[in-house]
């Protein structure tokens, strides 16, 4: 996946999966089974790009690597960071839409009370 969101798989996709587990459809799928399934399907995906790198290993390139794992697997960015860049965007273009303010709150709320 090209975004920075984890590999997910979609909910009917995990609905599909779990009738082929309980034996039909009926149930419906939990939250355990859709923790269950990204965390598989997030195994999966890293161990897919793992074995990749691993078959170009002959270009001897570290560096191409670690590009490669970076552009794939990018960290997540911090809150306080997404905050700080929304704030940027508040002060130049003077917007203020609920999902700037809400991660803003959110961010400063997780930082600890003086």
């Amino acid at each position: 996946m090209t975004d920075q969101h984890p590999i997910t798989p979609s909910l009917e996709l995990v609905q599909q999966w779990t009738d082929e587990i309980y034996g039909g459809p009926g149930v419906i799928a939990a939250s355990d089974d859709i923790c269950l399934a990204k965390l598989a399907a997030q195994w999966g995906a890293d161990q897919e790009l793992e074995a990749t790198l691993a078959e170009v290993s002959f270009l001897n390139s570290r560096a191409l690597a670690d590009r490669v794992r970076a552009a794939r697997r990018p960290k997540p960015q911090m809150l306080t960071s997404i905050a700080l860049q929304m704030l940027d965007t508040i002060e130049r273009d003077a917007r203020y839409l609920p999902e700037i303010t809400d991660t803003i709150r959110r961010a400063l709320e997780a930082l600890p009370n003086d």
